[in-house]
Formats: structure tokens, sequence, C-alpha cells
């Protein structure tokens, strides 16, 4: 309220108005360093998450050019990072994306390994958007801080819920992810650091985020991140027993379903799963009408039509994805209405496409020609319940032939080939689409 009242002039200013500006900017930019762990000069806010992240991979790529153009990312980072690692290829950089585990987790040794001569900059977030897996952020910077390679952590999803531990040079958050007003993002940038600010500067935010501040979204942005810390540790351990009933009962309640992301290692309130046989868009829209919002990497939720990169990079099934994300203050009793509705509107939407009730329900077929299933110009789910419908169809040991032109199918047939205990053969190119070699085992 008071940046409301007293924040409207120029904290650059020398008149008394802009004096009484500066000390609630000044206010803000200590309480937020605080909470990152570094220092109210090392420092500055953005008008997002997403300049934040920018700003600082283009000002370490350039501050560090003498050393090299390599960059460094992995395979699950926020698209705000892929964004700006394909810009710098664009740009003649290279880039080097290091693969993820199943349950989207890097390496720390593979990451290491990475680090070669002309590594510029590194990047990992701290915790995954999607499937909430934490990631070695310590053990990484300690690789790097030893490879004298500077790391930029995206900590946009877990600063809510404390600091990020270990080496990290520069770090990158928004403010809405902890529940405070959109449009405001805050870089740090360590001191000793070699960081040379890009585009044009003007004389504010040590010349790292031209424009004027809002003073009122700043400050709330501070306020905001001030409180949900004070609560962070209780609200932790009531939001991970919920999330962890919503995991264990989730496949009890609801067949042929996939719960994704590290089941230990992991943020307190995302809980994210996958069911074969659904359409992600009709699923999302059913859990609307039922008074759900949640969101999804499935392909059949996306304008490009392709699987979300996260679920792509883990190998895990993309279709009939969806993400929880339970906020501060979830009430057990909507977690509880939330189990209750699930399979209901999971069965409906596998009824109007047509799903198999279980794998084999046809009976087994003799003889040992190949069966061809053609799901040209037909969207996920569809080739993998035409593929349920026929399996049983082969005897042991015969192949089914799935046609398919839709790119989710490349992750979602090997996907349901290890959820039904079959074999993925692979993949070979046809006159039209690609074609998916899949062996009956059982």
């Amino acid at each position: 309220m008071a940046s409301l009242d007293e924040g409207w002039a120029d904290p650059a200013r020398l008149y008394k108005e802009g004096r009484r500006a500066r000390l609630l900017l000044d206010a803000a930019r200590e309480a937020a360093a605080e909470a990152v762990g570094c220092r109210p000069d090392e420092l500055v806010f953005t008008p997002s998450g997403t300049r934040a992240v920018h700003s600082g991979i283009a000002g370490a790529l350039a501050g560090r050019r003498r050393t090299g153009r390599h960059l460094i990312v992995s395979a699950v980072e926020h698209s705000s990072v892929l964004h700006a690692a394909d810009a710098h290829e664009a740009d003649g950089g290279t880039v080097t994306q290091v693969a993820v585990d199943r349950v989207g987790a890097v390496d720390a040794r593979e990451f290491a390994e990475a680090l070669r001569p002309g590594t510029a900059l590194a990047c990992l977030q701290s915790a995954n958007h999607e499937v909430g897996t934490v990631q070695p952020v310590a053990e990484v910077a300690e690789a790097c801080r030893a490879a004298g390679v500077p790391l930029l952590v995206d900590a946009a999803q877990s600063l809510g819920w404390g600091p990020v531990g270990g080496g990290w040079s520069l770090l990158a958050a928004s403010a809405h992810k902890w529940g405070g007003p959109p449009g405001v993002g805050l870089l740090a940038v360590r001191k000793g650091v070699r960081f040379a600010p890009q585009g044009p500067r003007d004389e504010r935010e040590s010349g790292r985020a031209a424009g004027f501040e809002n003073l009122p979204a700043i400050v709330a942005a501070a306020a905001s991140l001030r409180a949900v810390r004070a609560e962070a540790a209780e609200e932790a351990v009531r939001l991970r027993e919920l999330t962890e009933r919503i995991r264990a009962r989730v496949p009890r309640l609801v067949p042929d379903v996939e719960v994704v992301g590290d089941p230990e290692r992991r943020l307190p309130g995302i809980v994210t799963f996958s069911c074969l046989y659904v359409d992600g868009e009709t699923l999302l829209h059913e859990l609307d009408r039922a008074d759900f919002s949640v969101s999804s990497g499935s392909s059949c939720t996306s304008s490009t039509l392709t699987p979300s990169h996260v679920l792509k990079a883990m190998g895990v099934l993309s279709e009939g994805n969806v993400r929880l994300s339970l906020p501060p203050g979830t009430r057990e009793e909507d977690v509880e209405r939330f189990l209750a509705a699930l399979p209901g509107v999971v069965a409906g939407v596998r009824e109007k496409l047509g799903a198999p009730v279980s794998a084999g329900e046809v009976l087994t077929r003799e003889g040992d020609e190949a069966l061809v299933v053609d799901a040209l110009g037909r969207r996920c789910p569809i080739p993998v319940i035409e593929l349920a419908k026929v399996i049983g169809d082969v005897p042991v040991g015969g192949t089914v032939r799935v046609l398919s032109d839709d790119e989710a199918a490349r992750l979602d047939i090997p996907a349901w080939c290890a959820m039904r205990g079959q074999e993925y053969v692979g993949e070979e190119p046809a006159e039209r689409g690609t074609a998916y070699l899949v062996r009956r085992v059982s």
C-alpha cells in the first residue's frame, strides 16, 4: 500500500518523492536478495522471468565471448532457456543438451562431461516446471566451478520453497510462480562473473534491465516472497502428503496410468501422470467442467501438435497427460474430490474414443503374418488405441506394424509397449509417415 501511495515517483530522481520511491525499491531489493541468498547489489528486477532468463544468458555469453561460444543446457529446461539456446546457435554458437533419465533428472557426471574447453555458460533448472523433479544443482555447480564455467540456475519453480543451494553464478526467477504479481522477474549475477548486458542500456537496474521500474509490483513481489517463505516449511510437509496421496491412489483408481517424475526428489506441490487411450484435450475440458483447473503436456493440447519436450526427453507416455499444481492452501477435501471424480472422467473419455477395456480382449488368431494398423491422419491417442485393439490378433512372437504421421506416436507407442509388457522393435520409413513395429511377447 505504501508503494501505491508513495511509489509513483521516479526512484532515479533526487527530489523528495523520488527519494521515497528509492527507499521502497531498495527495501524490496534487500528482501529479495535475502531470500535468494545473494548481495542486494547483485540482484536486479526485470519485467518477467523470461526476460531475466534471456538477459542472463545473453549477458553471460557476451561477457565470456573470448572464452568460447559453447553453451550447455539440460534437455528439460524451461522453453525460455531453450529459445535462448536456439538464438545462440542461430548466431553461430554451439549448444549441448544434456539428457535426463525417466524421472527427468540429469546425471551430474554426464553434465560435467559436457564441460569442454570453450564452454562459456551452463544452464540448469533447480526443479522441473512440468513434473517437479529436483535437479542436482549443487553437484553440477561444483563441476562448473572446477571447470571455471558459470552456472545459470532457473529457480522460478522452487524459489518460493527455499533458496537454491550450491555455488551457482547466475539465478533467474519469476514472481508469479511464488504467488506474487505477474510481470516481475529477478536476475542475480554474482560478483566476479563476467557479464555484458545486451541491447540498449540506461541507468536503471545497473544497466541490466532498461525502463521505468514497476515499483508497486516489485514491492508486492518481494513482500509475497517473504510471506510464502515464512510458511514454506510447514506448508511443504502438508502439500507433500497430499501429492503423495495422489501419486499412490491414481494408479489404483484408474487403470493404465503412468505417474511421472522423481518419487522422492521433487517439489511439494506438483504431480504429473499420463493416461493411456485418452485424448488430453478432451480430458482437460472434462476436468474443467468438474471445476478442476489442470494443465497438460499432451500433443493434442498443443497448437504445434507435438508432445511436451520434457515428456519427450524423459521417454515417458505423453497421451492423456495431466499436470496438477497444488497451490499453498489447497485443502484435503479438494484432493479427495478430485480423486473421486477422476476415474469417471477418464472412463467417459475412453468410452467416447472406443478404447479397449483391457489389453488382449480380442481373441488370438492363428497364423504368423504381420498385422498392419493404418492410423495415418489420426492424432493421439488413436494410434495407440488401434494398436491395443489388434495386439491380441497376432500370436506370441508375431508383429504389428503401426503406420502413423503423428509425432506423438514416436513417444507413445514405445511407452505403451513398456506399460503393457510388449516388445518395441523400432521404427522404419514408410511411403507416408512412419512405421512402428511392435512384437507381441505375451
